[in-house]
């Protein structure tokens, strides 16, 4: 397959999505989600790093919470 390189303003890149047809626009549209999600996804997970907690504090959080809950009536299943 030979490949052929083009360049779009913004403008221009918008009115080509408009004229392709619903199926096609889906497609797109999946893939920008996809690719979109996993860049925030890693992100998050940058952001949410620390080597401050251990799982031991974690954990006993957890608990923590679960008996609050248990001993309110609010135990979820």
């Amino acid at each position: 397959m030979k490949t052929v390189q083009i360049e779009l303003n913004k403008k221009q890149f918008i009115k080509i999505i408009k004229e392709l047809d619903e199926n096609d626009r889906f497609q797109l549209y999946n893939e920008l989600k996809k690719s979109l999600f996993l860049k925030r996804f890693n992100k998050l997970l940058k952001s949410a790093k620390t080597d401050d907690l251990t799982f031991g504090e974690i954990t006993r959080e957890v608990e923590s919470v679960r008996k609050e809950r248990f001993e309110n009536g609010r135990q979820i299943y």
